[in-house]
């Protein structure tokens, strides 16, 4: 009863109790943003593949009875902008409002949705329905365990990231190489990579706001969270379509 009457006891068990419906708030906030860049990506990418929009960005044909894509001009831009856009709006976030990073964010979503329409023609509706499920459930365990565990991934960081830098450079190699081997290796490094990442950058998330929790962390910086984890689904999945993707 001396507990429960303590004064100072219950002041910061109220101040407790704000921080997590705050937190909850704000990591529902990150994924609505992340969940909509999705929705607006796959919306893009199936009308770019789908109508004649996507003729200003690449050019179907076929060898030996399998699709293969050309860019254009306009497909190189589409398919080098996004790197770009993520450059700009992490340098420039800080001075932006958040109704303009929050375009800048849609901006990207769009446009990386027109470069990821070629793998509506090159991949079956099946198999890419199927491995969007996989990287669905594989996110949200790993996001999950990210949001709840007690261990402290700061430490992974580093290695992710060395890990990304490494895939980056294999990939660039291996488009001059064209090795099937090498792409696999890459598939399968690229999946451990971006699901720890997942788990990393959810942990990140969470802890961004517990440091900030005045409320100034739930405009621009649940963006970039957003983005942040935007990108480890894309990745996740364009990895796990490369190893179980079944091609047109």
């Amino acid at each position: 009863m001396a507990d429960y009457n303590n004064p100072v006891l219950r002041g910061r068990t109220a101040a407790a109790d704000v921080i997590d419906a705050g937190l909850r708030a704000y990591m529902l906030r990150v994924y609505n943003y992340m969940l909509v860049g999705l929705a607006l990506t796959g919306a893009t990418a199936w009308l770019t593949a789908t109508t004649q929009f996507g003729d200003l960005f690449f050019q179907q044909s076929f060898s030996n009875g399998h699709p293969v894509i050309g860019l254009s001009i306009l497909g190189w831009v589409a398919l080098l902008a996004p790197l770009g856009l993520v450059i700009f709006l992490s340098a420039r976030i800080h001075a932006m409002s958040a109704a303009t990073a929050q375009i800048t964010f849609l901006v990207y979503a769009g446009i990386m949705g027109i470069s990821l329409a070629p793998i509506l023609l090159l991949y079956t509706g099946e198999s890419i329905a199927q491995t969007f499920f996989i990287t669905s459930a594989t996110f949200g365990a790993l996001s999950l365990w990210g949001y709840t565990t007690k261990r402290d991934l700061t430490g992974f960081g580093s290695f992710l990231f060395m890990g990304l830098i490494g895939i980056i450079i294999a990939m660039v190699v291996n488009y001059f190489l064209k090795s099937s081997a090498m792409a696999f290796a890459i598939s399968i490094i690229g999946v451990l990579v971006f699901t720890g990442l997942t788990a990393y950058d959810t942990q990140k998330i969470k802890e961004m706001y517990v440091a900030n929790d005045d409320g100034t962390a739930t405009g621009k910086k649940a963006i970039m969270g957003a983005l942040s984890l935007y990108l480890d689904f894309v990745n996740l999945f364009l990895m796990l379509l490369r190893l179980f993707g079944n091609r047109r």
